[in-house]
């Protein structure tokens, strides 16, 4: 029901009334259309754009298959935060995200030096992500400081994989900008291709879970799906890399 294709349609909006179903599955089977768009914050036209980009015809017919898709596919959940994971396995466990990921490795191998590039907790995944593509046979480096001058060298036959969940990071903007300007490939690795990130990159992959934040400042957003693609990567790359 939740496919990698059909919430890669949904809009800002619409993805608040994911985050909330995810996140209230028990709840949400109980709630009225308007309780439902009041709960995520949005109007009732747009729970029912919700639905119908999930190929449902309204809300009702929504709750019935929802209702079905948990009866069918979805185990207890006693941890915080293991809805959001099961889920983004289950929308990527597909043919369709298989050839996403194939298609960013015919780049990666397109390219003579990979760099890959993050700030905060993306910065310590990035360093994670060139050493496990290092390790299948890829020799990549990587930057966790987003004012890192950016010159023709550097960028020549090279690749950008930028890591940041939100995709709207200003200095993580200016930072990609700089590789494209440079006539850098730039291949991102965000929450949603709705993101000013995604939409400036060459090549995006997407990973549809809702940001967690302390205090509004302190990012503590599961970082599970982006160790998942960088590893499904380098195992891809590991059977094509001489």
């Amino acid at each position: 029901m939740f496919t990698h294709a059909a919430i890669a349609t949904l809009n800002n909006l619409e993805m608040q009334v994911y985050h909330y179903v995810i996140k209230n599955r028990d709840a949400v089977m109980y709630m009225t259309i308007r309780e439902l768009a009041d709960a995520a914050e949005v109007s009732t036209t747009t729970v029912l754009r919700f639905c119908r980009k999930l190929h449902c015809e309204g809300y009702s017919e929504f709750r019935v298959r929802f209702k079905l898709y948990l009866e069918q596919n979805e185990p207890q959940q006693p941890d915080f935060g293991a809805s959001e994971i099961i889920s983004f396995f289950k929308s990527v466990n597909n043919d369709e995200f298989d050839k996403l990921l194939d298609r960013a490795v015919d780049i990666i191998l397109s390219s003579e030096r990979i760099i890959f590039v993050g700030a905060g907790t993306s910065g310590a995944l990035a360093k994670y992500g060139a050493r496990f593509f290092s390790n299948v046979g890829k020799f990549s480096n990587h930057i966790d400081d987003p004012y890192f001058p950016v010159t023709n060298d550097m960028a020549k036959n090279a690749l950008a994989i930028v890591l940041s969940v939100s995709g709207e990071t200003e200095e993580i903007l200016r930072f990609a900008s700089q590789f494209s300007l440079h006539h850098c490939k730039v291949l991102t690795i965000t929450s949603h291709e709705q993101s000013r990130l995604a939409k400036l990159a060459d090549f995006n992959l997407s990973w549809h879970v809702s940001q967690t934040r302390i205090g509004g400042v302190y990012d503590i957003t599961t970082q599970v799906p982006v160790i998942y693609i960088l590893e499904a990567l380098g195992r891809k790359l590991a059977k094509k890399v001489p």
